[in-house]
């Protein structure tokens, strides 16, 4: 396996310490707490360890409540609230100094047959026509508030190929435009072994989907982001839905739009879509979105 590909793997990865208690390693983000995404994941990684192989995650519903230190490790503690005939629920905290810094539920399944449709995929080029982030972002390294925060975020997101559809929100500040979002991605490498597994794949894509998912709220104000300095963010809270099987080392689409923003939250839901059109994943969050007080 690629190195970098197993660096996230064992990232995700967790040590039983008890029967339903785990620990997490993390790893230093561009931001200075751990990257929602990873305790996400784990925490989710945490829940899996709890259930039958056989019944795979449907959907989670989280909240963020603490910043993470990148420097210590995460201690997971599962509640099996319920194992049902069709059904299991778990609730996981993540604490790191005796704080809670998040809190999951997750809901998983049988396999079972019942009705099925589904909205159309929407239109979008090809990945491979698309520039990799090693080309697009030091295009725009003199508007970030920091030319090093290219190194950090192409750090940040080894062992994953994420490609802009069109322009992302540091490339346009200051310009209003519809507030829609789209990047292809993938896991920047080939599954393997005892590692190609279906909550694996699961797993990864929960940890990329909160990679840019509040891009579209930013379009919607002409807002850089962080990387530019004109707001202030964070995650609150992350709620998916599993609905088709997926790999998430081939290349998925990640559709993304925000219907509304006010009282400094800005909400923004997102659609995964196979290469091939089936839709795999729901994704909605809302993050705190405040313009730096010097910028009013």
């Amino acid at each position: 396996m690629d190195p970098t590909l197993q660096y996230l793997i064992d990232l995700l990865d967790l040590e039983r310490i008890e029967q339903d208690i785990f620990r997490g390693a993390s790893h230093a983000s561009v931001i200075p707490r751990v990257f929602g995404g990873q305790v996400a994941a784990q925490a989710l990684v945490a829940a899996c360890r709890t259930v039958p192989g056989e019944r795979l995650p449907h959907s989670l519903h989280s909240y963020f409540l603490r910043p993470g230190d990148p420097g210590a490790p995460i201690v997971y503690t599962v509640d099996r609230i319920r194992d049902g005939r069709s059904f299991t629920t778990r609730r996981v905290a993540a604490v790191q100094h005796g704080q809670a810094i998040f809190h999951l539920s997750a809901s998983f399944q049988e396999p079972e047959e019942g009705l099925d449709h589904q909205v159309a995929m929407p239109d979008a080029p090809d990945p491979e026509t698309l520039p990799p982030a090693e080309e697009l972002l030091p295009r725009y390294a003199d508007r970030f508030w920091d030319p090093g925060v290219v190194e950090l975020l192409l750090e940040a997101r080894r062992a994953i190929d994420l490609r802009y559809v069109a322009d992302p929100p540091f490339a346009t500040p200051g310009q209003a435009r519809e507030p829609r979002s789209q990047v292809w991605f993938r896991i920047d490498g080939k599954l393997a072994g005892e590692h190609d597994t279906p909550v694996t794949h699961v797993v990864l894509g929960t940890y990329v989907s909160d990679m840019n998912l509040l891009d579209s709220v930013l379009l919607a104000h002409g807002r850089g982001g962080w990387m530019t300095g004109d707001i202030v963010g964070a995650s609150l809270d992350h709620a998916m839905w599993f609905h088709r099987p997926f790999r998430a080392d081939e290349w998925l689409l990640y559709d993304t739009d925000s219907p509304t923003s006010q009282g400094g939250r800005g909400l923004a839901q997102g659609r995964i879509f196979t290469r091939d059109g089936r839709l795999a994943v729901s994704v909605v969050q809302e993050g705190l979105m405040r313009v730096p007080r010097t910028l009013g």
